[in-house]
Formats: C-alpha cells, sequence, structure tokens
C-alpha cells in the first residue's frame, strides 16, 4: 500500500478503486458504478461515469433514502447498492461491473440456486464464496433490489443475470479484490465448459470459506429456478 493509499479518505478511496477496476480490465467505458458508506451517507460514481477517470470533488453524495445531497446525478442502480448495506452492517463498499468473464457467466445456467459458480478453485471460495444468479430485471428496476436484500443466506457476490457482477467489502479495497476473484474463476470457468471438471468437495469448499471469513452453503446442488426472461 503506498502513502497515498493509506492516508486517503472515501473520496479518494472511490477514485483509487476506478482506476484499479479499469487497470483489471474489469471496467470499460461507463459501465459499472461504485459505493463506499460515509456515515449515514452514500458516496457513489455519477450516472455515466468512466471509472477510471473519477474526480473525487465531482461524486454524488446521497442519504439512504436516495435523495441526493451533494454532486452529479447518481447511477440509476443506486436501489441495489443500498439494498447490500441493508443486508449486512458490516458492508461498507460496493462494486458493481460489467467484466467479460463474469458478463459471459451471467448468461449460463447457474450451478445451483445458491452458487451459480462451482467451488473450481481455493481462492474463490476463499476471497468470494458462494455467489447466486439474481433472475433478470431492466437496470434501475427496484424489484431487483428487493430480491437481493431477502437472498437468505450470507454472501459477498452475486451475478446479475445477464448483466454483469456485483461484490461488497469491509472497504473498496477488498470489495476490488473480490471482483477481481470473481473475473479470475468465471474466466476458468469458461475455459473448461465442455470438460470434466474436479471440484473442490463440498467439505472443502466449506472449510476453506469458514477459515477465510465467507459462505459456502453445505448440500448436494439443488435443481435451480428457470432463468427470467
Amino acid at each position: 500500500m503506498t502513502s497515498t493509499e493509506a492516508t486517503a479518505g472515501p473520496r479518494e478511496e472511490l477514485v483509487l478503486a476506478g482506476r484499479s477496476l479499469t487497470a483489471n480490465g474489469l471496467s470499460r467505458g461507463s459501465a459499472g458504478n461504485l459505493s463506499v458508506r460515509e456515515g449515514d451517507h452514500l458516496l457513489m460514481s455519477p450516472t455515466g461515469s468512466d471509472l477510471g477517470s473519477l474526480v473525487a470533488a465531482s461524486l454524488s453524495v446521497l442519504d439512504f433514502e436516495g435523495n441526493l445531497l451533494e454532486g452529479p446525478r447518481p447511477s440509476k442502480e443506486f436501489p441495489f447498492h443500498r439494498a447490500f448495506y441493508r443486508r449486512d452492517r458490516s458492508t461498507n463498499a460496493v462494486v458493481h461491473v460489467h467484466s467479460p468473464a463474469a458478463m459471459a457467466v451471467s448468461c449460463l445456467e447457474p450451478w445451483t440456486e445458491w452458487s451459480a459458480i462451482p467451488p473450481l478453485t481455493p481462492y474463490f471460495v476463499m476471497r468470494v464464496g458462494q455467489t447466486p444468479l439474481v433472475p433478470y430485471a431492466d437496470p434501475g428496476d427496484p424489484s431487483q433490489a428487493d430480491w437481493i436484500e431477502a437472498i437468505p443466506f450470507p454472501l459477498h457476490a452475486v451475478l446479475l443475470q445477464n448483466h454483469g457482477a456485483i461484490t461488497v467489502g469491509r472497504d473498496l479495497a477488498e470489495a476490488v479484490d473480490t471482483a477481481v476473484e470473481l473475473e479470475q474463476v468465471c474466466d476458468t470457468l469458461l475455459r473448461t465448459a465442455g470438460l470434466p471438471k474436479r471440484l473442490l468437495s463440498q467439505e472443502t469448499a466449506v472449510r476453506l470459506a469458514g477459515k477465510y471469513g465467507r459462505h459456502w452453503t453445505l448440500g448436494q446442488p439443488a435443481a435451480v429456478p428457470p432463468a427470467h426472461s
């Protein structure tokens, strides 16, 4: 960590997170959005922002009702950011990207109802954990946020059907790291499509997830609900 990163405030952290996502190839053009909790408010990337070119003085500031308090108009996808903050008080940052591999996997049938991605690698389980597929809704549709808030098991990431990925963290650095690892495992899943796979055992996945503060549901893969159109 550089001295600049160590002393950065929430605004600067948001800018650095956007640059990191862009440098890692997870954000292109104006796709995706970021937010960070700051007391009773949220700092968020403005609508239509290039995440690699955010300016600390020109971020959107909202209350948890969605009222704009300062800055330009925020992303229309504010509702699902709020849903994650409501789900878990330890969540202080939300990252949403349309990264290539995660977006591709979001267009596939999920592995189970509680994780779209099987336990392919230990680092996916340790750094991301179970990642359900959220049924399709138009971008900005508040019904999607309601669905996310009601998911009955713990998580640190989801795939939005036919859309992209969302990851969360105790801070932006953790949420970004989770997004990077999620993209990596999605790329691995696509590269091994149609090939016999050696997955981690369910017991191993549960053990690793718990050891590193993530979550994995113990049980056999269940039938998944039909995809929404």
